[in-house]
């Protein structure tokens, strides 16, 4: 049974937006956050509300949000499901950026008015922190610390309708197909908005079933989560300066940098020795002009290959507090959505 109204807070970060449900009025049952994503894939209810929430006309069909869930244990402040147009994805940067605005905001998490403060936050892909920094009582940024993150395949070559593209995959929570947008003659920028989705839509479905987007330890987070389109903006002052845009779930675009991708970004180019820790850091512009700074914090292994611990900057800003309502005669339920 739909419920008949649901409140949200919503935000958005570097341009993305991230709908926040505190109290989601369907049971999301599960043993961990990773379980109750897989239970939430199954559930018919979950995913009504999923829908309600993202498709037209409450949303639009790259709207993004999450439910919260319980943590895993004592360990962390609190437990999400990340959600869009086409299901629940394993990881969110850029959500996590503004679950932890979200939690300084509210109260939910004492912070100080000048320093930091870590929202620790368990996710499917495991165990996240959001580090909120103040000053004179405002959020002036959020560090979103990652799973370590790895090169699972390089120079995979994909045949599209460009060409064939040479994609390096790798994972930052989820994973990723990284392709250089001007080796098939792209730019990352608005004019080439509709070319560049239909690109990412290719390589994504072209690698999504094969071996190299098999993730080494958990089955559960296999699949090619997205495809980044990136292009080199110039070294400069001891940043690596690149754009991207993310192309993720079916055709979805992100209007930020991606936090996830970011880390996945950070992965291959520390694979490169373009970045590492206390070396070079990232900018990364989005599609729209925004960006985050990506840095690795530290090296490790992780799946049986050397991975980075990468750390993404951005800020969250809240745009509004929802209600919305159903009304029980209306055909319109849950919703529709045009691409």
């Amino acid at each position: 049974m739909i419920p008949l109204s649901v409140s949200t807070s919503d935000y958005h970060t570097a341009g993305e937006p991230f709908r926040i449900v505190t109290d989601p009025p369907v049971e999301l049952p599960g043993d961990s956050v990773a379980d109750r994503r897989v239970r939430a894939l199954d559930s018919p209810a979950a995913q009504h509300l999923r829908q309600l929430l993202c498709f037209e006309p409450r949303g639009h069909a790259d709207m993004y949000g999450g439910f919260l869930v319980p943590a895993d244990d004592t360990g962390a402040h609190l437990g999400v499901l990340f959600w869009h147009k086409d299901g629940f994805s394993t990881a969110c940067g850029h959500g996590t950026i503004a679950l932890g605005a979200w939690a300084v905001d509210t109260g939910r998490v004492p912070a100080p008015d000048d320093g930091s403060v870590d929202v620790v936050i368990d996710v499917p892909s495991g165990r996240v922190t959001a580090r909120v920094h103040r000053a004179a009582g405002r959020t002036t940024a959020v560090d979103f610390v990652n799973v370590p993150s790895y090169v699972l395949a390089r120079d995979v070559p994909v045949a599209t309708s460009r060409g064939d593209v040479a994609v390096t995959v790798a994972y930052g929570g989820a994973i990723y197909a990284c392709v250089d947008a001007g080796t098939v003659g792209l730019s990352v920028d608005p004019a080439h908005y509709q070319e560049l989705i239909a690109l990412g839509r290719e390589v994504k479905w072209a690698l999504n079933d094969t071996g190299h987007a098999v993730h080494p330890t958990d089955p559960r987070l296999s699949g090619v989560y997205g495809t980044i389109l990136h292009e080199d903006l110039g070294d400069r002052d001891g940043r690596v300066r690149q754009r991207n845009v993310t192309v993720f779930a079916d055709g979805e675009v992100d209007r930020s940098p991606c936090g996830s991708g970011t880390c996945a970004r950070l992965a291959v180019l520390a694979d490169q020795g373009r970045v590492a820790a206390g070396g070079p850091v990232l900018h990364h512009e989005s599609i729209v002009g925004s960006s985050f700074t990506g840095t690795v914090v530290a090296t490790t292994t992780a799946g049986g290959r050397a991975a980075v611990v990468p750390q993404v900057t951005g800020l969250a800003h809240r745009t509004g507090e929802h209600t919305f309502v159903v009304d029980p005669t209306d055909p319109l339920v849950p919703g529709f959505v045009l691409r």
